[in-house]
Formats: structure tokens, sequence, C-alpha cells
């Protein structure tokens, strides 16, 4: 069985965490919170023999930069309603493995609560859920397609509430197949959801093949900027581009336009045997493939 941590220990824990995290990073920390984050990553799914290391692996810049130094947000008072606050949705929640590492190191939960990952009675779920009321998470996300219709909504309602915090959202390029995603494309842009910030991990593939071999999705900033959007590039495994582009994407806001960022990466990143295919989107390493994995990311942190 297990439990939920509520003990002093904890409390002292997150508020040193918070401590941390609220000086300005270095680029060379964040790039040893990444390696750090890797190690997870693939521990967490070699654990349970599942989960989804290739992307997880592929958007660990972004993760570390969005919530050690892009959004303002508080994992000491984790509220739902998000008031006064960034949110962010996981729309491609296969991905939670990159997702539970940084919430951990940032302080919304201990990090040795990792290890708990996809299994019986965990708060960590593959895809990540809200039932068990795991902080940093504000909705149940992974069925392809819906996230950005619920960041739109969440965006809405900071214009309602007269908020001015911003909503962020990430999404996979294969999940672009999916027609809800331009229906809400074309939502957003003909009510000038301008306080919205949306990311595509734009790897070229998905569980089975290549993006272009599946569905070609074409030329993606003719189409987004067709739909109205406000397009950006940035290269999503150098930190340093990731942090600079989307402060570049905050000076847009606020201008009658959505943004979407097209963010290249590689799945796999980090770990040279998984670069390079679509076969480890959902397959986790066996017990050699873990060593050769770990001699190749640096322990920087303190393995849970």
């Amino acid at each position: 069985m297990i439990t939920k941590t509520t003990s002093e220990d904890f409390l002292t824990y997150r508020n040193a965490v918070a401590k941390k995290i609220s000086r300005m990073q270095s680029i060379e920390h964040l790039k040893q919170v990444c390696s750090q984050v890797r190690r997870d990553i693939v521990r967490m799914t070699h654990a349970v023999q599942s989960g989804h290391p290739g992307g997880s692996l592929g958007c660990t810049e972004f993760f570390v930069a969005m919530y050690y130094e892009i959004m303002k947000h508080d994992p000491q008072n984790f509220k739902m309603d998000g008031t006064g606050e960034d949110l962010f949705f996981l729309s491609n929640g296969h991905i939670s493995p990159v997702w539970y590492s940084v919430l951990a190191h940032t302080g919304y939960f201990e990090v040795k609560e990792l290890s708990t990952f996809r299994k019986l009675n965990s708060r960590l779920q593959g895809h990540p859920a809200t039932e068990e009321g795991l902080p940093g998470i504000r909705v149940a996300s992974g069925s392809l397609g819906q996230g950005l219709s619920v960041a739109i909504g969440a965006a809405l309602t900071k214009k309602l509430n007269k908020d001015s915090n911003l909503v962020y959202s990430l999404h996979g390029d294969g999940e672009l197949q999916e027609g809800q995603i331009w229906e809400a494309a074309m939502f957003a842009a003909a009510h000038k959801v301008d306080n919205l910030i949306s990311t595509i991990d734009y790897n070229g593939r998905q569980i089975d093949g290549d993006v272009d071999k599946v569905l070609p999705m074409g030329d993606l900033e003719a189409k987004w900027s067709a739909f109205g959007w406000e397009v950006l590039k940035m290269d999503g495994n150098n930190i340093t581009s990731v942090i600079e582009t989307i402060k570049v994407a905050q000076k847009h806001t606020g201008k009658g336009k959505p943004i979407v960022i097209l963010m290249k990466t590689e799945m796999g990143q980090g770990v040279d045997f998984m670069m390079g295919t679509h076969k480890w989107h959902g397959t986790a390493p066996n017990d050699e493939q873990l060593a050769k994995a770990l001699a190749q990311l640096p322990e920087t942190l303190g393995d849970y």
C-alpha cells in the first residue's frame, strides 16, 4: 500500500526547494537539473517496465525551463483554480515521467514519490490524473487532441477574472492529426485568446512511425499562421533557446493573437541508443539498457 506524505519533514523540504528555485538559476545548473530529470525518467519507466521515455527525454529542457525560469507558480500553495499564477496543461499526457520529475524537484511533492510511478494506488499514474490529488495536476490528460481546448478555456477564464497571468500548453506533433486541435485553433484566433502560449513538440515521430509516413503535417508554420496564430520556432533541446524564445513569446501576448511555438526536439535526447527512432516512444529499458542510459546521464541532484 502506498501512503501519502503529510509530514512536517515534507514541509521543511518543500520550503528549502522553494528558496533554491526562487534565485536566478544559471544555465549550467539548469543543465545539471536536466541530467537528473533524465535519470529519473529512465529509472521510473525501467522499474515498472512501462511508460513513455522517448518523448519525456526529448522534452526535458522544456519542462525544466518552464518550472525553474518561465512560469509564475507556487508549489507551496497549490490551488486547483490557479488564480494569480500561470497555468500549464500537458495535452500529450503520456510523457508524464518528465512532468512528474520536474514537479517533484520544484517542490510539489517529495522526490522519493517518483518510485511509485505507475504502481497500484500511486498518485503518479501513467497518464496524469486528478482523483488522487497530486499537486501540480489540474486536469486528467492523455486523450490526444483535447488539451488545447482545455487551455483555451482556462485562458478565457483568466480574462473574465481579470487575471493577467498566462496559460501554457504542450502538444505532440502527432497529436496535430486530431481534428479537435484545429477546431480549437480556429476558436482561439477568432476569440483573440492572446494570453495563451502553446508549444508543439516537433520531433517528427509518433508511436507507430515517423509522422511524415503516418500522416504528414505539411508546413506547420504556414498552417498555424493561416489559422491566425503568431508562430515562433525554437530548439527544444537547447535550454538557452527555450528560455529566450518563450520570453519572446511572452512579449507577443496581449496583442490579439494566440501564440504557438514549434519546438524541434529529438525523441530520446540524452541517451544515444534511444535517439533517431520512434521505437522508444512507449518502450521501457531493460536492465542492460538502463545501465547504458545511466552511464550517459550524470547524477547531479541525487537519485530517489
